[in-house]
């Protein structure tokens, strides 16, 4: 029997090398990107890679979760693709294998048995019988007649004819090789993976030593791309597992790592809203529990500064309390004997009659300072209230200005009927410091219009005068503040526009100031048509709680 030997492949390139020592060789693989064999085919290109740059996170927990995701995504797609890849070698290798040892041994057991000049019933009888009953496998067989002409004998002539066979493959197994010490065969089996149809199949082919047919087989390899995209299925829905596995460990793991954190959040929160005596709890010896013990510490430090500084604060303002309510006896006394004298003034000597009204201004200019001090001092204190009352706003503000006879000073802009609820003591006060620092310090005529936006009480208190410097703008309410270091001595206390905006925040509103681009300046009082609102919040509002962060 003559030994047809399995060959390299038709190029010539590296192959496999078979147990009867021939070699085995690569060729056109569908389940892959087709590289350059015996075919010609072409390299495609590379697969396109996507890169996401400059994606800003700003969630802690949501970046763990995506870090975890791609790491577990990438090692499983990894594993994926080693595991799909050696399933797909060795599935393939020993179909092709298989099938190609056994048309080889057909090959040598039928082939070689037919007569030099075989006709063509005895080649279709024989490749009938090569080809058994397995489906999706043909053989074709080629003989030569007297004449030499070919003749062709085929299992099945409508599955394979020699048109699927590539003319490289055609040319490789008719080359006759030259027999030397590391080649003992003149031919040799060659195989190439074709796709036909979008069905996968492998073409091999060989001829008998020394005379006989040539033979192809055409084997369908379906079945294995059916198989091999089952397990590509299983190896898929592996990794989304992963990747849902893994984000949910990730879920996890952020909120344990992120819970200290967002407790400590809560007690820096807690810390900025003025209670002080928050606390982490601590627990365990890791970095986290160690910055709950230095935030501890900061917190304890913090809350004894501020206490020292709370204690100072209040040993002054008490001071000051005292010391006002302590010269309010004696004023009461000075400002009785000024009045004596001020009744008296025409019949003193024109010599004293200078000095005693300079005394009858400073003890009444005392007298206000003292008044103002103590009303600063309730509003440091936090015991200042407001009694409301429903009042006509044009009414109230016209009792301002005739109690203190300015009447003809003040032009005033407001129509009755303007209902707010309010406090009217702290709005006569509010509006006697606007109005007497315009006429005081501006130009007359000074302007007050009274007017309602939504559910906000306006009154624009304007005067004609020069206006304030820029640099003096963000100070004016500041309390004793001098526009010159020059004069620090005026007739007022220093505390009237201080005072005034504090009874506005009282309100639940505010005074601003703004010089105006004709000149002058305007002071503009906001405040709610409904205090009732504010003066509840003030009942209710209590010192910052101590307690233990969450």
């Amino acid at each position: 029997m003559t030994d047809v030997p399995r060959g390299a492949r038709p190029d010539g390139g590296p192959s496999q090398t078979d147990a009867h020592g021939a070699h085995l060789a690569e060729g056109i693989d569908p389940y892959r990107n087709p590289r350059r064999t015996a075919g010609g085919g072409a390299r495609p290109s590379a697969a396109k890679r996507v890169v996401l740059a400059g994606l800003r996170w700003t969630s802690l927990r949501l970046r763990l979760v995506v870090v975890f995701a791609a790491v577990a995504l990438t090692a499983a797609v990894s594993a994926s693709g080693i595991a799909y890849w050696l399933n797909r070698e060795a599935v393939l290798t020993r179909t092709q294998d298989s099938a190609l040892e056994d048309f080889q041994q057909e090959m040598q057991n039928r082939a070689a048995e037919l007569p030099l000049r075989p006709s063509e019933a005895e080649l279709q009888s024989t490749a009938e019988l090569m080809a058994g009953d397995s489906p999706g496998y043909s053989v074709l067989l080629i003989g030569t007649r007297d004449g030499g002409k070919p003749i062709v004998g085929v299992s099945d002539p409508d599955a394979f004819t020699m048109d699927d066979v590539p003319k490289s493959l055609q040319n490789a197994v008719n080359d006759k090789q030259k027999v030397t010490s590391g080649n003992k065969y003149p031919y040799h089996v060659f195989w190439q993976r074709v796709e036909r149809g979008g069905t996968p199949y492998l073409v091999g082919g060989t001829r008998i030593i020394g005379g006989g047919p040539t033979g192809y087989l055409f084997k369908s390899l379906d079945q294995e791309r059916t198989d091999l995209n089952s397990l590509a299925w299983s190896l898929g829905i592996a990794t989304a597992l992963a990747l849902v596995g893994s984000a949910l460990l990730a879920h996890a793991a952020a909120t344990t790592v992120l819970k200290p954190v967002q407790r400590l959040g809560e007690a820096a929160r807690q810390l900025g809203e003025g209670r002080f005596g928050t606390r982490l709890r601590v627990s365990g010896g890791d970095e986290l529990a160690d910055l709950s013990r230095t935030f501890n510490k900061a917190a304890e430090s913090l809350q004894k500064k501020v206490a020292d500084m709370s204690a100072r604060e209040e040993s002054s303002r008490r001071f000051v309390a005292d010391m006002s309510h302590e010269l309010r006896t004696p004023l009461t006394a000075l400002t009785a004997v000024t009045e004596v004298l001020e009744d008296e003034a025409d019949s003193l000597d024109p010599m004293i009659a200078p000095a005693v009204t300079l005394v009858v201004s400073e003890t009444r200019r005392l007298n206000v300072l003292v008044e103002n001090l103590m009303e600063v001092t309730r509003f440091d204190a936090g015991t200042a209230r407001l009694v409301l009352d429903d009042v006509d706003v044009a009414d109230q503000v016209t009792a301002c200005i005739d109690a203190r006879a300015w009447l003809d000073a003040v032009d005033l802009d407001a129509e009755r009927g303007i209902m707010a609820r309010l406090d009217p003591r702290r709005l006569d006060v509010i509006m006697a410091n606007l109005i007497g620092n315009a006429l005081k310090h501006g130009g007359s005529p000074v302007r007050v219009a009274v007017r309602t936006e939504d559910d906000w009480l306006v009154i624009e208190v304007r005067d004609h005068g020069p206006g304030i410097p820029e640099d003096v703008l963000p100070h004016v309410f500041d309390r004793f503040y001098k526009a010159s270091a020059s004069r620090p001595r005026s007739e007022g206390s220093g505390l009237g526009l201080s005072i005034a905006r504090e009874n506005a925040h009282i309100h639940g509103g505010d005074i601003t100031a703004a010089n105006v681009p004709d000149g002058g300046a305007m002071f503009v009082l906001r405040l709610p048509r409904d205090g009732a609102e504010a003066a509840e919040g003030d009942r209710d509002q209590d010192p910052g709680e101590e307690g233990d962060a969450p």
